[in-house]
């Protein structure tokens, strides 16, 4: 959610700034909706300020014995009060139509991300490790070799789009979430937390979920949500808080299920594990001083990174132009790892600064200092990582001439084997 006063006094940045991301913000209808509204609270305050004058005023003119007066007053007063009365649900109808357009307006993107509308048009920034060379299978067929995913099993129970892990393919996924949770927990300094997997609609609304893309979430018979990534229930934790200075940057690390409709989509992300309505995340989140949130966006970045390199995976990181960032975002990078028998990059992590988009939402702020005014802290999120596709680059990646998978070192003790045998 962008300042109200930004909206009102730069209108045409505003503007220029929505169009950068292909989005027509209601910029015109905001104005509007707003000069009324600030008109309607003028009003509501000067019938609420002379209520006030004129009935200290009443006892006054009662122990003076000016009877008359008083009665004129107290007619006056009841008056107001019924006209405060009649202004005061015409204020509510404004703000609440104020707020639902301004839940509408995409985040500014910063001036270092790049011009652009689709993905096309986003910019390689650098690249890890080599591309692996020979020849690989996909993903699809070593896993029913190996027997780790039961495609068909995950069809039965839940319809297309899930899946079941069997055997030490169950075991990869435990064993990349503790991995994950473990090195950024112990080598990169966040603090572990494990949230619910179901939110409220105000959660969702927080941080930018809702009410755009609630077509692409699940919802349950008693108004919660299923989550679509730990970025909500974590960013919601401080909602409502002022933190002192001193204590940011918070940095959180969470796992959780995700869930996602992924309305619409179609083609061959639709095989095997590449796109899912229920997978597996490493959540990274962080609150952070303003003034430092593009160095913790690097940071960040560099944290999302380090488990690819741990992994020994080629990967590219690539800097998002401003049409395909999405609403929220005001500069992104795309960590995608190459997986060979795919044969193309495939995105597991998306690291972005949404300054205080998400925190006037959420409402909340740190004191710079003691006694200082409130502001609202910048929040950064980004995958740490997604596991699918994760597992797709490691089975594609390690799988040998033989059939089997070697396991990379920093998951061996996770995996209780070296290995992941070749069968028959």
């Amino acid at each position: 959610m962008l300042d109200r006063k930004l909206i009102r006094e730069n209108p045409e940045l505003v503007r220029a700034g929505a169009k950068r991301k292909g989005i027509d913000a209601p910029v015109d209808e905001f104005l509007q909706i707003d000069q009324e509204w600030r008109a309607s609270v003028q009003q509501l305050e000067q019938k609420k300020a002379e209520s006030n004058s004129i009935s200290k005023s009443i006892g006054q003119l009662m122990s003076q014995g000016k009877t008359a007066e008083a009665e004129e007053a107290k007619a006056q007063t009841a008056q107001l009060k019924l006209d405060i009365k009649d202004l005061e649900p015409i204020e509510r109808e404004l703000e609440a139509k104020l707020h639902k357009l301004e839940l509408q307006f995409p985040n500014m993107p910063h001036e270092s991300t790049p011009d652009g509308l689709t993905s096309e048009e986003n910019v390689e920034v650098r690249a890890w490790g080599e591309k692996p060379s020979g020849e690989f299978l996909p993903h699809q067929q070593i896993a029913e070799d190996l027997k780790i995913i039961d495609f068909a099993a995950g069809a039965k129970v839940s319809g297309s789009g899930f899946v079941v892990y069997t055997g030490l393919g169950a075991k990869l996924v435990r064993a990349l979430i503790s991995f994950m949770l473990d090195f950024q927990t112990e080598r990169n300094g966040y603090y572990e937390v494990y949230p619910p997997a179901l939110v409220s609609s105000e959660s969702l609304t927080g941080t930018g979920n809702l009410p755009k893309f609630a077509e692409d979430l699940y919802k349950t018979s008693d108004d919660l949500w299923l989550v679509p990534t730990a970025e909500v229930p974590v960013t919601n934790l401080l909602r409502d808080e002022i933190l002192d200075g001193f204590q940011l940057p918070i940095k959180y690390a969470a796992y959780t299920p995700c869930f996602r409709r992924e309305a619409g989509a179609a083609g061959r992300d639709t095989r095997g594990i590449l796109r899912m309505h229920q997978f597996d995340k490493v959540e990274l989140v962080k609150y952070v001083h303003p003034n430092e949130s593009y160095n913790e966006l690097e940071l960040l970045t560099s944290d999302a990174e380090s488990i690819l390199q741990a992994l020994g995976l080629h990967y590219r990181v690539l800097l998002l132009c401003a049409g395909d960032m999405g609403d929220k975002g005001c500069k992104c990078y795309d960590l995608e790892v190459w997986a060979p028998g795919e044969e193309r990059y495939l995105e597991v992590s998306s690291c972005t600064n949404f300054e205080a988009f998400q925190s006037r939402r959420t409402n909340i702020r740190f004191r710079p200092e003691a006694g200082a005014a409130p502001e609202f802290v910048h929040i950064l999120n980004g995958s740490g990582l997604a596991i699918p596709r994760l597992m797709v680059a490691l089975m594609e990646t390690y799988r040998e001439a033989d059939g089997g998978i070697t396991i990379p070192e920093p998951l061996r003790r996770y995996m209780g084997v070296d290995r992941i045998e070749p069968i028959g």
